[in-house]
């Protein structure tokens, strides 16, 4: 018998001889089980885990609702393929979705299996819905590694590499990022140069935007922002995409993060903490606008697991009868008060950030010149690991740890884990 360490040795090697390197990994760990907020590796170490799959287990690791949800809908039938043989998980859901989703008007949902396929779909329908073909995106975000779905993220690096050419009919304008000098003003004015210089906006399907950016540092958009670009797009009769796919399902402290806006988009798109860990995506519009294309145009052998969308509706339930948005805003305000706290002592802390619990913070080499400090958050990442906590960056140079702690995460572990973390950030600063 192999010891957990030699185990994990043999599996690191075994992934570096058949997994190719384009999937990346964060932690050179591999997980035995996990409950709540923890994970425990198959070494027996026990990490507190601030990443949730990157924002995926908003409910937790196996929560019981939804593993209960799980192993009923197993017992009876694991697929028929939705547009063959339909069953009652996808259309309650379905209902349950559109209730929730900001706005009077009548909605319908289709389920898929990711949240780039939830991309792709929306586009899909917009085009259809507008008869254009023009879509515009922003500078940071990100909206998946499909053709797609890489067309439209707006970071380059690997995400692009060389896999071009891309999807055509694509155009980026400048996200509101204030810390980076893009005021809302800055941003509105270069996406009205856009329309003149590079596409009519007679000629724009769609514009999708990220209420807060995930891969691209948790910076979220001003409501004023967000309200003009509503007005600006409806009087040109373009939909507004909204992009729930990480900050969706009570991330930030509403169940939409564009529900702080009060902005009430066309489609929305989902995946991640919609099913509590089963692979569950979809979007959510306007049912004009969602019965735009013709029967067969839309679906996937896959798309709407029975299974899947059985835990997506005990993941619901979870939300109701446990408080979640309540937790998050509490969590995010504990998270974020310590956080400011931290900054005044650390230097390299440049901005600190976000929404209810979707929080990060940007590092830097110096406050004035804000040059990034990738570097340095890259020692944070071990050292927290190190001390059995799991974190992941994010930002387009790599410089902000973003938090995606589960909202479930016992108040104890809360004070322990923050403690800990604050005391590697604040060691790290200081040989960094």
């Amino acid at each position: 018998m192999l010891s957990n360490q030699s185990r994990t040795k043999a599996l690191q090697e075994l992934r570096k001889n058949h997994v190719p390197r384009g999937v990346s990994n964060a932690h050179p760990i591999f997980a035995a089980r996990a409950q709540g907020a923890r994970i425990w590796d198959i070494d027996g170490k026990e990490y507190v885990d601030f990443v949730g799959g990157i924002g995926v287990l908003n409910v937790g690791h196996n929560h019981p609702r939804v593993m209960q949800a799980v192993q009923a809908q197993l017992e009876r039938f694991t697929h028929t393929c939705f547009q063959v043989v339909m069953y009652e998980p996808y259309v309650r859901l379905a209902e349950r979705l559109n209730a929730l989703a900001p706005g009077d008007d009548p909605k319908k949902t289709i389920f898929l299996t990711t949240g780039a396929e939830a991309v792709e779909n929306a586009i899909k329908i917009a085009r259809v819905s507008t008869q254009r073909p023009a879509v515009i995106s922003f500078t940071h975000s990100f909206h998946g590694r499909t053709l797609m779905g890489m067309s439209l993220t707006g970071k380059a690096t690997a995400y692009k590499q060389r896999f071009g050419p891309f999807a055509p009919e694509v155009y980026h304008a400048p996200y509101p990022y204030e810390y980076r000098g893009w005021s809302s003003e800055r941003a509105l004015e270069a996406l009205h140069e856009l329309f003149q210089t590079d596409v009519t906006a007679d000629q724009v399907a769609a514009v999708i935007i990220e209420p807060e950016l995930g891969e691209g540092g948790f910076v979220a958009a001003p409501v004023e922002f967000l309200r003009e670009l509503r007005r600006i797009t409806a009087e040109h009769g373009i939909l507004l995409i909204d992009d729930e796919i990480q900050s969706g399902f009570g991330r930030t402290g509403k169940f939409f993060a564009i529900e702080h806006s009060g902005v009430v988009p066309d489609l929305i798109t989902v995946a991640k903490s919609l099913a509590g860990g089963l692979p569950l995506a979809g979007v959510i519009g306007k049912a004009e606008v969602m019965d735009a294309p013709v029967a067969g145009g839309l679906g996937g052998t896959y798309a709407g697991n029975p299974v899947a969308c059985a835990a997506g509706l005990a993941v619901l339930d979870v939300f109701e009868q446990e408080q979640i948005l309540s937790r998050s805003i509490e969590l995010g305000a504990r998270f974020r008060e310590r956080f400011l706290a931290l900054q005044q002592e650390v230097p390299a802390i440049g901005d600190v950030r976000g929404l209810g619990m979707m929080i990060a913070l940007e590092f830097v080499q110096d406050l004035q010149t804000k040059e990034p400090a990738p570097a340095l958050v890259d020692q944070i990442m071990v050292d927290a690991r190190e001390k059995g906590i799991l974190l992941l960056k994010a930002g387009l140079y790599g410089n902000v740890l973003r938090i995606l702690v589960p909202l479930v995460i016992e108040e104890a572990l809360v004070t322990q884990a923050l403690d800990t973390l604050c005391d590697v950030i604040r060691s790290a600063a200081q040989k960094h």
